[in-house]
This record gives structure tokens, sequence and C-alpha cells, in this order.
């Protein structure tokens, strides 16, 4: 019950930062305002974060994991994991919702946001595990750990250097455009992990 209560918590925390960031822009959001509008008091906010930064990352990286995972474990039988597994990554930055492009968008074109997305975009590691080990159950859970951990890293990488080459605020055709995007950039840091994710699935 306990732990039920922290993370119904954090979820109403993370997603408040996120609907006032949108709302209002995140640097005329303070942790009292959200906490406020979470229900909780600006002490409880900072057991769960550690900035109004974290907070807004959090809501969208809890959002893209779970998505990512439920799409890796949906695709039919006849596709193989690395088919599976890289295009639902690069399907999360070629997504029409508006609701997530508006928040990658916000993040791109704030320094403290970017810096920390970043660092938290790895969280994708443990649901994808799930979702590979569902998947294939002759995939043992540390090695569908390993490949997870692969797959974070490359995405990190390829956001990493995608954020180096945005000059100036990023805009909507910025996510699509085909020649240096950054989805083409996180298939081709994905690439390399195929001959592993097929292997490992048998194919």
């Amino acid at each position: 019950m306990r732990e039920r209560k922290k993370q119904a918590t954090r979820e109403a925390l993370r997603t408040a930062a996120l609907r006032l960031a949108l709302e209002r822009g995140p640097d005329n959001v303070r942790v009292d305002d959200i906490a406020e509008a979470a229900g909780v008091s600006p002490r409880t906010y900072n057991n769960y974060f550690s900035s109004r930064e974290q907070a807004i990352v959090a809501a969208v990286t809890a959002d893209r994991a779970a998505h990512l995972a439920a799409t890796v474990a949906a695709r039919p039988a006849d596709v193989g994991l690395s088919d599976a597994v890289i295009d639902a990554v690069v399907g999360l930055y070629t997504s029409s919702d508006d609701h997530r492009r508006d928040a990658l968008l916000m993040i791109t074109s704030n320094p403290a946001l970017r810096a920390c997305y970043v660092d938290v975009v790895t969280t994708i590691e443990d649901p994808l595990a799930d979702a590979i080990a569902e998947r294939h159950p002759e995939i043992d859970l540390l090695t569908a750990h390993v490949l997870s951990a692969c797959v974070g890293a490359a995405a990190k990488v390829a956001l990493r250097q995608w954020l180096r080459s945005v000059s100036g605020p990023a805009t909507p055709s910025g996510l699509v455009v085909p020649s240096g995007s950054l989805p083409d950039i996180i298939r081709a840091a994905l690439t390399p992990l195929v001959p592993a994710l097929d292997a490992a699935a048998g194919s």
C-alpha cells in the first residue's frame, strides 16, 4: 500500500510538472507550483525530485518507456527482435501525437531540460528488458537486460549527438526531416546492435 501511494505521488508530481511547463514555459514554473498542483508540500516534492527539470523530464521519459515496451511486446511474432526494438525506439521520435511532440520540442529548446533528458533517457532499459523477455521467453533475463542496456546507451549517444548539431530552438520539422533528423541518427546508432538482438532471439 505504501509503495502504491509513493508511486501515485511521483506520478502526480511529474504529470503536474509537465502540464505546467507546457502551459507556462519551463522557466516560469516553480517547485512550489508543481507541489501545489499535485496536492503535496514542497518538502514532499523534494523527497521525489531534486529540481523542476527532473520532474518535467520524468513525465516524458516514463510515458515513452511504457509506450516503447508496449510497442515491442505487441509486434507480430514473425517480426525479428531487432526490427521490433529499433522500429519502436525510432517511433518514439516520429510520433504524430501532438502532446509527445510538444514535450520533446520544449525539452530540446531548453538547455537545462536537454541536459537532464540526456541523463535519464536510459530509463527505457528496465521496461524494454521486460518486453524482450515477454516477447522471447527463451532469452534469459540477464541477457534481456544486457541487450536493453545497449539499446539505452545507443539511444543516449544518438540523442547527445543530435542535440549538439541543433542550432537554435528546435522546430517540429526538425524532428522529421530525413537528412540528419533525430530518428535517422537513432536508427544508425542502433544498427550495430542488430546481430546481437537477432542472435539472442535465435533469428
